[in-house]
């Protein structure tokens, strides 16, 4: 069973901590082993409310060749070779994420990784009941449609893409694969200014895939507002990725756009608001506004002293609260009709004091 498809067919908020390597950091901070501290974080994501924790299986010599450039900030991550960066962080394999995977089922919490090589995609495969999919590898039309045929949800980054490659890689997944698919909007800058985050793009995959579920990938810095957030939930966007740090402070990779567990409270805190004042998507009057509906709407009422058998004319009537009465809305069936009792001015009107 997975929490993420669970949550995501019932239109439930999912919250996913993409712990990517940043254990690997926060090993040599707390100077732990990096399985103790991958562990740590997935014990620090369950207790901070999330459904569930990514990592990201790569080995660098099968990821970037030997020239590959950075694209990220190089005042947070000063590392300028992307084949350079991955070797630091591409000691686990199988066994890890077997071990791994075992400690999250321990506690309750989803294991999932990203795989970006083969050989990762199958042993990836007996590990998590999703798979999720890197912008990086939108155009790896080969790769896609490999993990495609594991037959297993997937969850598509589609950052940096246009419409054409969107529709590619789906056509690709939808050939091999009749599970939900999810598409995650996100902008490949680490990390994404607030200005260039656009949100928008969460409204025109609805639009555009209206038979997929929509979600977001979010590199934006948190802030305490967690504005964006709220507003890519509140255009639909029901599954947010974010990446997950203990220390926002440390240098280095995933850190300084990472949420920490604070922040996550914070913003299933935020969510549970959000889910509270939208209510039901109904139109009709609520129960607890019934009491306000009758004393606030108006009756008919006597605008003179009507004697019994007199024959109403519109000028006898006005309209007053409370709307205890008969509605002003049944004028045209009042009149014309007759009194059966004398009727007092500023009388409400009751279907007992009209007749034939």
């Amino acid at each position: 069973m997975s929490t993420i498809i669970d949550r995501l067919s019932e239109g439930k908020f999912t919250l996913i901590a993409e712990i990517g390597v940043n254990y690997y950091d926060i090993a040599v901070k707390e100077n732990i082993t990096p399985m103790e501290a991958a562990k740590l974080m997935i014990k620090e994501a369950k207790g901070a409310g999330i459904h569930a924790v990514k990592f990201q299986t790569y080995k660098a010599g099968t990821l970037a060749a030997k020239a590959s450039p950075s694209y990220w900030d190089l005042s947070e991550e000063s590392t300028t070779s992307q084949y350079e960066l991955f070797q630091k962080f591409d000691s686990f394999g199988y066994e890890e994420y077997k071990e791994l995977k075992e400690y999250s089922d321990e506690i309750g919490i989803e294991f999932l990784s990203t795989a970006f090589d083969f050989e990762s995609a199958d042993y990836l495969d007996e590990l998590m009941e999703v798979y999720k999919i890197s912008s990086s590898d939108l155009s790896n039309l080969p790769f896609i449609e490999y993990q495609a045929k594991k037959n297993k949800p997937i969850l598509l980054s589609i950052g940096a893409s246009e419409l054409e490659e969107i529709e590619r890689a789906v056509d690709t997944i939808s050939a091999q694969n009749d599970k939900q698919l999810t598409l995650l909007h996100c902008v490949l800058e680490y990390p994404t200014p607030l200005e260039h985050a656009n949100l928008l793009k969460i409204k025109a995959l609805k639009e555009q895939f209206p038979e997929l579920i929509i979600g977001y990938s979010d590199h934006t810095k948190p802030t305490e507002s967690n504005d964006i957030i709220k507003t890519a939930y509140n255009l639909g966007a029901i599954c947010i990725e974010k990446h997950f740090t203990l220390d926002k402070t440390l240098k280095g990779n995933d850190h300084y756009h990472a949420m920490d567990p604070d922040d996550a409270r914070r913003i299933l805190r935020d969510i549970e608001v959000i889910d509270m004042i939208r209510g039901e998507e109904t139109l009709k009057c609520l129960d607890t506004e019934k009491t306000a509906r009758l004393n606030a709407r108006r009756s008919i009422v006597a605008n003179v002293d009507i004697s019994e058998g007199t024959v109403i004319t519109e000028d006898m009537l006005t309209f007053k609260r409370p709307g205890t009465g008969i509605s002003p809305y049944r004028i045209s069936e009042i009149v014309g009709k007759k009194a059966a009792t004398n009727i007092l001015e500023d009388t409400i009107l009751t279907e007992d004091m009209i007749t034939e």
